[in-house]
């Protein structure tokens, strides 16, 4: 096969998410817009004895599936069950990809960092009282492969089929592998997207560090002392025909400066997005709203504040959505690249930006960058919107959203 080289547009069809700021896109994009923290639970279980704010998805998740297909023991993880519900808002969409290119012409690719840790936590806890792993466990629930292959399997695509785990720039980054596989002429269309799902490993990880919050999370705030962590899933349906939203950039960096915490100065993050804006052919002043990482961490905000400075200075609407989320950890790119979706397209027809949640006072320390949006609006015009985000060791990337003219 010759591979193409080709660098036409891609666009992104049609967007589904699920998280704790709800299960549709009108009702996420209204919470979303109105600063709701409602999904951020108090939860007592996941470390004993001490409460956290957690960005959960409440309420039961069908243990059907859409098709009522039987799903195999290592596809029953409540990750998988996310990733469900996500392609309800996209299921006419794949199905008409499918039967338009083929099931061998449509690729998946997803990002995750905890994939059925949870199931396995429970298998490993009875494991340890009774000597033997509950009847069906079986260890592939917890792969990292498993959500795309679990899709694949589940929309009968034999395409190219594979998960990105770069910690929380994995569903990020899985924006331009997907587009390579457009680009190469493996795909005419890709399932993108990321999946991550609340786990002891990863919240008690995160404790160990001292970088969980007491409670709710305060980017960029003076009294900002560590993260919520969240749950959720987002796909989005990547295709060459034309649509009403267009994936413009894509930027990655690694910087290795080390294993948890970002280069000081930010330059990782800084080359992430000149990367990003390069590939798209913009201009920072083309950017009409910038959806920070913003973990608020002391670290992370105050290198990322300093990258944005450098990069975009004092003007740029931005803030950070974690608060209303949580951090999401392996779909943190992606869903927060859904908000974007959500902001460019119809359904947003006041054009509103979401606020930028955390108390007061805000750390003086840092550059002066225009959290809160300052009541802006984006642009009638073609707007354009970045999004970060950055991993443990250094793996960022910077995504730009625009709407096609």
């Amino acid at each position: 096969m010759t591979l193409s080289l080709s660098r036409s547009p891609v666009y992104l069809s049609a967007m589904g998410m699920i998280c704790a700021l709800g299960r549709n896109n009108p009702q996420i994009l209204a919470n979303l817009l109105a600063g709701s923290r409602e999904g951020m639970v108090l939860d007592q279980h996941m470390i004993p004895g001490k409460n956290l704010r957690l960005g959960k998805v409440t309420g039961p998740l069908s243990e059907k599936t859409l098709e009522e297909k039987t799903l195999l023991p290592w596809e029953q993880s409540r990750n998988n069950q996310l990733l469900l519900a996500a392609l309800t808002a996209i299921r006419d969409e794949t199905n008409r990809l499918i039967n338009n290119f083929g099931p061998a012409r449509v690729g998946i690719v997803l990002g995750t960092s905890t994939s059925g840790t949870l199931e396995a936590e429970s298998a490993m806890g009875e494991y340890l009282s009774q000597q033997h792993f509950p009847a069906g466990y079986d260890f592939r629930i917890q792969e990292m492969g498993d959500p795309s292959r679990f899709l694949a399997r589940y929309l009968s695509i034999t395409g190219p089929a594979y998960t990105v785990s770069t910690a929380c720039s994995s569903s990020g980054k899985v924006f331009a592998s997907a587009r390579n596989l457009i680009h190469s002429g493996l795909c005419d269309a890709v399932i993108v997207g990321g999946v991550d799902s609340l786990c002891r490993l990863t919240i008690q990880g995160f404790s160990s560090l001292e970088s969980v919050a007491d409670g709710y999370c305060q980017p960029f705030s003076e009294n900002r002392n560590g993260i919520n962590l969240g749950e959720g899933a987002a796909l989005f349906t990547m295709t060459h025909e034309p649509a009403a939203i267009q994936l413009m950039g894509v930027g990655e960096s690694s910087d290795a400066w080390h294993i948890s915490a970002p280069h000081p100065d930010g330059i990782g993050a800084k080359t992430a997005m000149l990367a990003a804006l390069d590939d798209a052919g913009l201009a920072a002043e083309d950017i009409d709203y910038l959806n920070l990482h913003g973990t608020a961490t002391p670290l992370n905000d105050a290198m990322e504040s300093q990258a944005v400075m450098q990069v975009f200075g004092p003007h740029t609407p931005c803030s950070s959505t974690k608060s209303m989320t949580g951090h999401t950890l392996g779909a943190a790119g992606a869903i927060e690249a859904a908000f974007a979706w959500l902001l460019l397209s119809d359904l947003n027809q006041q054009r509103q930006l979401p606020p930028h949640i955390a108390d007061l006072p805000k750390d003086q320390t840092l550059p002066a960058i225009s959290l809160n949006c300052d009541q802006a609006v984006l642009p009638s015009d073609s707007p354009f919107i970045m999004s970060n985000s950055f991993a443990f060791g250094g793996s960022n990337v910077s995504v730009i959203l625009g709407k096609s003219s």
